[in-house]
């Protein structure tokens, strides 16, 4: 979303927002009335939805698709851990981790929707997790998920947590910069890194990573995905195995929900200023 908060000439993988329109994002909806085959009045839809009580499609594509509930699982839960930060978390880390039990990866922003799954992805594979996030609050729920070591970036230093609980095989990078320095040097040889995001560097010109050359010297791999290009292969996949593993709770999810369309500015503010204490939702209207 902060992406997409640009001039409409900048291009990128996704379409800015235009002054003047409604937002939009992820969404659930329900069809009220439908022309389309294969989808009629009562059936849900996911993908990206503008942010007002009723719109119109002419169609299914890449970005909106019919979508079947799991029973016992809530709709907003398809907001996060069983929709595009799950997607993101579960197709990344099967695609680029390579993980092998007993190796250690260190997951930033693992308080949020996509670092608490792979935080519980890694520990599905045996793997020691170090993991970050910027509010003691969050740190709580990284332990209540699985992680080995968990702090406060804000209070503790990374270097010196890396220090003593690396090396590192898997870096999951939300941030870039700063962080990804210190990965860089305590990643082993042959690590892989899983770059998701840098948002130390979107409010500016981007944060400088000034030992690079440790990527060929460590023979570390980077792989820099977005989820959408990987949907092809694990999308089923997904489906099959997420949502019931949330509905049983061998995975943990958490999400704070706002109702109502006049919330949206605040769970937008919310969450570029990261005083979101989980993955925001805003419930529009109930069936």
């Amino acid at each position: 979303m902060r992406g997409r908060m640009r001039a409409p000439e900048i291009d990128s993988y996704v379409p800015s927002y235009i002054v003047g329109e409604p937002t939009s994002g992820y969404g659930v909806g329900v069809v009220v009335r439908s022309e389309y085959e294969g989808l009629k009045a009562g059936d849900h839809v996911y993908g990206i939805l503008s942010h007002e009580e009723y719109c119109i499609r002419e169609k299914l594509d890449d970005f909106l698709r019919f979508i079947k509930k799991e029973p016992g699982l809530p709709w907003s839960v398809y907001l996060g851990a069983a929709g595009m930060p799950g997607m993101t978390a579960y197709m990344a880390w099967k695609e680029f981790s390579k993980a092998k039990k007993g190796e250690v990866v260190f997951v930033t922003t693992g308080g949020g929707p996509v670092g608490s799954l792979v935080i519980q992805l890694a520990k599905l594979d045996g793997l020691k997790v170090i993991a970050s996030a910027g509010s003691d609050e969050k740190v709580e729920f990284m332990k209540d998920v699985g992680a080995d070591v968990a702090f406060n970036y804000k209070k503790t230093s990374t270097r010196e947590v890396l220090k003593k609980e690396g090396p590192i095989d898997v870096y999951w990078d939300n941030v870039g910069g700063e962080t990804l320095e210190l990965a860089l040097n305590a990643a082993k040889v042959g690590a892989r890194f899983i770059e998701c995001g840098m948002i130390s560097g979107y409010n500016g010109d981007g944060q400088p990573v000034r030992n690079l050359e440790l990527i060929f010297g460590k023979s570390i791999s980077l792989h820099g995905f977005i989820v959408f290009r990987l949907e092809g292969k694990y999308l089923e996949e997904f489906y099959a195995t997420i949502p019931p593993k949330l509905v049983s709770g061998e995975i943990k999810y958490t999400e704070e929900v706002l109702r109502g369309l006049e919330t949206v500015g605040d769970a937008l503010l919310s969450v570029q200023r990261g005083t979101n204490k989980a993955k925001m939702v805003v419930v529009v209207a109930d069936e």
